[in-house]
């Protein structure tokens, strides 16, 4: 399929899949916008970030935070939220726990950054060590609550939460040899204060999940032999999905519509910061085999906020279900041609934005003639 792209940022095609194993051709266009001054409108940067192709993680992959993940999710049914940075401690002070926020519209996240500390075992059990003060401290999973307990020496002992498997602070056997000396989480909630290692506490972060933590893993369906000896290789009746959904569920929004205030707070050295989403359209339209079209506008499923880089990215996705296979669309269209290039295409003539381009393509055809 030949894809044209006149949006001024980038955009490429995949093929998706639904449980009843009909497929769909689906356009993604991703856009990189620097973020303004306060109160502005978030403007298209020079530089376009590539689309992310395959998962990346902040150290080995499966053991460590996912930072971005695959952007070419078959469909997504709601807005993605997510954050890489840092939080800041308030007026370049050192802190010992300093509050953030993300607000876009009428929805937010907030949660607290804490400096290292330790579990201590004492006469009075298990107890969190003060926090350290720090100026800048790096959010992401592997700093969260969660991780995995390998205590005692029997591995059938051994357990996982799975909520945030690669996190720190968590312990099923509280045991003061295994837990003494080991180190919490760095984030918490602002009224929910790490105090227990075998607690149930939220893991908070601002980034994607990983592909097989819970719940998202609950979303992936059913695989077992029954699968294998009937519907492999297409995916299980039970898939759902929100399995597509990179971000936590108090991350995910209805799709934006644009010119969304966007506040982040101890997120960026100034401490707040403000601006607003541009307001785009991202129309795409397929072009059938036997001469039909169709129309469609992409949706803003994912944003991901790059505040120490002063950039956001928007990426947008529409999608058309295939009769039979992708032979059945040869061309689609993403953003806004010329009128000149609608008229050609309808008289079946190529098109030249300019008299100069139409000239060079002459020259090159008699130069090719020729040869």
């Amino acid at each position: 399929m030949e894809l044209i792209n006149a949006t001024g940022m980038l955009a490429a095609y995949t093929m998706g899949t639904e449980p009843s194993g009909r497929e769909s051709v689906v356009v993604v266009v991703k856009g990189t916008f620097r973020i303004p001054a306060a109160g502005q409108v978030a403007s298209l940067d020079v530089t376009q970030l590539p689309l992310v192709m395959a998962d990346t993680f902040s150290d080995e992959p499966g053991f460590s935070s996912p930072l971005d993940e695959s952007e070419f999710a078959p469909r997504k049914r709601q807005c993605d939220v997510l954050l890489q940075g840092q939080a800041y401690a308030p007026n370049g002070q050192p802190a010992v726990r300093v509050p953030v926020g993300v607000r876009i519209g009428g929805w937010s996240k907030t949660f607290a950054v804490v400096g290292e500390r330790y579990w201590k075992t004492g006469a009075f059990g298990i107890s969190a060590s003060p926090p350290e003060p720090f100026l800048t401290q790096a959010i992401t999973y592997d700093v969260a609550f969660g991780g995995v307990d390998r205590h005692p020496a029997d591995t059938a002992l051994h357990a996982a939460f799975m909520r945030n498997p690669i996190g720190r602070g968590w312990h099923k056997h509280v045991k003061g040899e295994y837990v003494d000396g080991t180190p919490l989480p760095l984030t918490e909630g602002l009224d929910m204060p790490v105090a227990k290692p075998d607690g149930e506490y939220a893991p908070l972060s601002l980034g994607p999940l990983g592909r097989s933590w819970t719940p998202r893993l609950g979303y992936a369906g059913t695989y077992d032999q029954a699968w294998l000896d009937n519907v492999h290789p297409f995916l299980p009746a039970d898939f759902n999905d929100a399995y597509y959904q990179a971000a936590p569920l108090d991350q995910q929004i209805p799709y934006p519509r644009g010119g969304e205030e966007v506040v982040l707070v101890n997120l960026t050295p100034e401490g707040r910061t403000s601006f607003k989403l541009p307001v785009a359209e991202v129309p795409v339209v397929f072009f059938h085999k036997n001469g039909d079209k169709h129309e469609s506008a992409g949706a803003l499923d994912t944003i991901v906020l790059l505040p120490d880089r002063r950039l956001v990215t928007l990426t947008w996705r529409s999608s058309l279900p295939l009769k039979k296979n992708l032979f059945e669309i040869p061309q689609a269209v993403v953003g806004h041609m010329p009128r000149g290039w609608w008229r050609a295409r309808e008289l079946g003539k190529e098109w030249h934005p300019s008299l100069d381009h139409a000239v060079r393509a002459r020259r090159q055809e008699r130069e090719e003639e020729d040869a």
